[in-house]
């Protein structure tokens, strides 16, 4: 990815999450490192697959940091940096919104 020119904070921070499925990793990382199975446990409906490439996206964009523990089995750890603690605390506000409006929202026909 080359560099880009945002127009302001929120086209960076949007850019940044990219998708529902960041947002919802980031949340079950908050409070500390958790495997593979237990993250896609953890977020739901998401694919392997689409976890695998959103993971990727994430440690590449430095908000991860995955930890390969040397043993039998392999042990694959992913827990937030202080970058991705500082976008989680950003958005709590936003998630406490939803909250806050959650049966209006649920209302919307969303296409």
């Amino acid at each position: 990815m080359g560099e880009r020119t945002f127009t302001c904070g929120l086209d960076a921070a949007i850019a940044v999450m990219g998708g529902k499925w960041k947002g919802l990793i980031l949340f079950a990382l908050q409070d500390g490192p958790l495997r593979f199975g237990e993250l896609r446990r953890a977020v739901g409906t998401i694919s392997e697959r689409m976890l695998i490439l959103q993971l990727r996206e994430m440690q590449t964009a430095g908000l991860l940091h995955r930890e390969v523990y040397q043993q039998v089995p392999p042990k694959v750890e992913y827990s937030l940096t202080e970058f991705g603690r500082s976008l989680n605390d950003a958005m709590a506000p936003l998630g406490a919104w939803g909250e806050d409006h959650l049966e209006r929202i649920e209302a919307i026909p969303f296409e």
